[in-house]
C-alpha cells in the first residue's frame, strides 16, 4: 500500500467489526494484500472499473465482506464439514475474484473454486491463491456450464440474471446445494422469471459499511430439495 492509503486497514478493520466479523490478524493482512494485488493486476488486466483503492475497498471488498457473515450462518445451519470431505463453494463468473477470494480467506474450511471464462482472470485468480497462500482457492477457465460438482453453494456478485445463473450452474449444484445471488436492490423482476423448478428461499437484506447503497442476497434451491 502507498503512504495515500495509509488510512485503509484502519477502515478494514472497521468495516469487519460492523459487520460482525471476528477476522484474525492473518485474514485482515490477507485481504489487505489482496486489495493490493488486485489494484496492481487492474493497471494490466482491467480486472474492475473501479480504480481509487478507497472505492475498491467499499465497493468491492467490504462489499463482498458483507456476504461472509450470512455465509457462515448457512454453512453452520446445514453442518456441510464431513470426515474426508470439507464444504465446496463455486464462484460464478468470479472476474477479480469477488466475493470467491474474499470466501476463501474469511472460511479456510471451505473449498472455493472461481470460475470465469476469461482466461486472463482465471489467471490473476491462481496467481491470487498462490501469493495469498490460500490453499483452499482455485481459479478456473472455464464456462460454467462444462463443470460438475457436487457444491454445496454457488455463488455469484452482479453477474447474470437468476434464471441464466442457476440454469448454467444447475448440473454444478449437490442435490441439497443452494444458490447464493448477490444483488444490489431486490430483483422482483427476475425472481419473477424463474422457472419452476427454482425457488427462493430467503432474501437477505445486506448492510455495507460506508456504501449508501441497497444490496441483498437472493438464497436459492431446486425445488422440492
Amino acid at each position: 500500500m502507498s503512504v495515500s492509503d495509509s488510512s485503509l486497514p484502519d477502515e478494514l478493520r472497521a468495516g469487519a467489526e460492523a459487520l460482525g466479523l471476528q477476522l484474525t490478524e492473518s485474514q485482515h493482512t490477507q485481504l489487505l494484500d489482496f486489495l493490493a494485488l488486485l489494484q496492481k493486476w487492474n493497471r494490466v488486466y482491467n480486472l474492475t472499473a473501479v480504480r481509487d483503492p478507497r472505492e475498491m475497498l467499499t465497493h468491492h471488498l467490504l462489499d463482498s465482506l458483507a456476504a461472509v457473515p450470512p455465509l457462515q450462518r448457512h454453512l453452520q445451519a446445514r453442518d456441510l464439514a464431513q470426515p474426508g470431505r470439507a464444504p465446496q463453494l463455486l464462484d460464478v463468473g468470479s472476474g477479480g475474484g469477488l466475493p470467491g477470494v474474499v470466501f476463501a480467506i474469511c472460511c479456510p474450511q471451505l473449498q472455493v473454486r472461481c470460475v470465469d471464462t476469461v482466461a486472463k482472470k482465471a489467471a490473476f485468480l491462481q496467481q491470487a491463491a498462490a501469493t495469498l497462500r490460500l490453499p483452499n482457492l482455485r481459479g478456473l477457465h472455464a464456462r460454467v456450464e462444462t463443470l460438475s460438482g457436487p457444491f454445496d453453494v454457488v455463488s455469484s456478485r452482479a453477474f447474470a440474471s437468476l434464471a441464466d445463473f442457476t440454469g448454467w450452474s444447475r448440473a454444478a449444484l449437490a442435490p441439497q446445494g443452494v444458490w447464493l445471488a448477490m444483488k444490489g436492490r431486490q430483483p422482483d423482476d427476475e425472481i419473477a422469471q424463474l422457472p419452476p423448478e427454482v425457488q427462493v428461499f430467503h432474501v437477505e437484506q445486506l448492510q455495507v459499511p460506508g456504501l449508501q447503497a441497497e444490496r441483498c442476497i437472493v438464497w436459492l434451491r431446486p425445488t422440492g430439495s
